[in-house]
């Protein structure tokens, strides 16, 4: 793990997007890049990448043989609890990326950063993105103290990167880089941004770095994307910074080619489908405000299931105002809500919401209430986000 050139990534919404445009856009320079990321959609080989490609049935197979002994043994002696399934497939991340001879690895944490298995590489550079409200009963009840276990993956001899941030994370991030005698590059600031408008598969901005100007078109849609993009190639410059090889075109290339699908994703046009992995009220918000600035639509169908230890009251009351009708559902992820009490939730604001058992029988309910000219917004999870996705291949959907 100590190999590769590192970038490590925490925060509560977005590490993933950064992740994928930082690490396109390294590969874009002739770098071969690991990306490591999580949770997946759809298969366990998506949280590993080499340029792009998901590690094969056959690489995983294999990995998971040679690592056997080496986890038992642990597992054998192990002081604080068997190797749990991320710990496992960090340690399967960095083996892979060993045996590619990678040169960066880009690392997606799990959950927090203080104590994630991620937390042993050495980075170039840190980012940290948007900080909000999630994981509490780990990471803490206010802000201060979610940025403090974020703020863990910075080490000294790193360039740090934070995202757009309320004052009380900011105040954090920033005292933690003077404790450590690191470098703070903020975006907002250092780095700014202006939006040159979207249209229904991307969205483009006018970036002023510390280094150059940049004219960016990216295919991923919403606010937050922008200011992804902004965390993104504020990191890239602090590499090129470091004397590695990453040029303007070569940023513009790879921010143009980036997929990260499940974020504001449009799956069809008629009715309008959009599929988000939302699962706090922060995201949420942001959610229903790209809905309203990006698309146009008469009434709003809502399809959400979230997991059993988020904010529902929260994601509600965010949600509530846009949506006309409202259909709720579960994955079949074992942390899955049950359907009641997400039910009463959006009863006590006075909305009827009908239950189905999974996506397969909710996103074909939400087709027959629709019309040509609606939405319908699957959210909540990134569990019920890939049941959707899935779902709508399934029913022939198009563009």
């Amino acid at each position: 793990h100590l190999k590769a050139k590192s970038v490590h990534i925490a925060g509560s919404k977005g590490k993933g997007s950064v992740a994928a445009m930082v690490a396109s856009a390294l590969t874009a320079s002739g770098y071969t890049t690991g990306l490591f990321t999580s949770p997946h959609l759809h298969t366990f080989n998506e949280r590993i990448r080499v340029n792009g490609e998901l590690i094969s049935e056959a690489e995983l197979a294999s990995l998971v043989e040679r690592l056997k002994p080496e986890v038992e043994a642990v597992n054998g002696q192990a002081t604080y609890g068997r190797l749990t399934t991320f710990e496992l497939m960090t340690a399967l991340g960095f083996a892979y990326f060993e045996l590619k001879g990678v040169d960066f690895q880009v690392i997606e944490v799990g959950l927090g950063g203080r104590l994630d298995a991620t937390n042993v590489v050495q980075p170039e550079v840190c980012i940290i993105t948007s900080i909000s409200f999630d994981h509490t009963e780990v990471l803490g009840n206010t802000l201060a103290e979610i940025a403090a276990e974020k703020a863990g993956i910075i080490k000294s001899g790193c360039v740090v990167v934070a995202s757009l941030q309320r004052d009380e994370a900011a105040r954090v991030i920033k005292d933690t880089c003077l404790n450590r005698g690191v470098r703070l590059v903020r975006v907002g600031s250092d780095v700014t941004w202006q939006s040159l408008g979207f249209d229904s598969s991307q969205q483009s901005l006018r970036l002023t770095g510390r280094l150059a100007s940049y004219e960016l078109s990216i295919p991923l849609l919403g606010q937050p994307q922008l200011d992804n993009a902004a965390t993104a190639v504020a990191a890239l410059e602090v590499l090129a910074e470091k004397g590695f090889h990453i040029s303007g075109d070569s940023i513009t290339k790879g921010l143009a080619q980036v997929s990260w699908p499940g974020r504001l994703q449009v799956l069809s046009r008629r009715p309008l489908l959009v599929v988000d992995g939302a699962h706090n009220p922060d995201s949420a918000r942001k959610l229903k405000q790209s809905l309203e600035q990006y698309f146009d639509f008469d009434r709003a169908i809502l399809i959400i299931g979230v997991s059993s230890d988020k904010d529902i009251a929260g994601i509600v009351s965010e949600l509530v105002p846009l949506f006309d009708k409202v259909i709720v559902t579960r994955s079949i992820h074992p942390r899955a809500m049950a359907t009641a009490p997400i039910v009463a939730e959006f009863s006590r604001h006075g909305v009827e919401a009908q239950e189905t058992d999974d996506i397969s029988t909710a996103l074909p309910l939400a087709l027959t209430l629709a019309g040509e000219k609606d939405l319908i917004c699957v959210t909540g999870s990134l569990f019920v986000v890939a049941g959707a996705i899935e779902q709508a291949g399934k029913l022939c959907l198009t563009m």
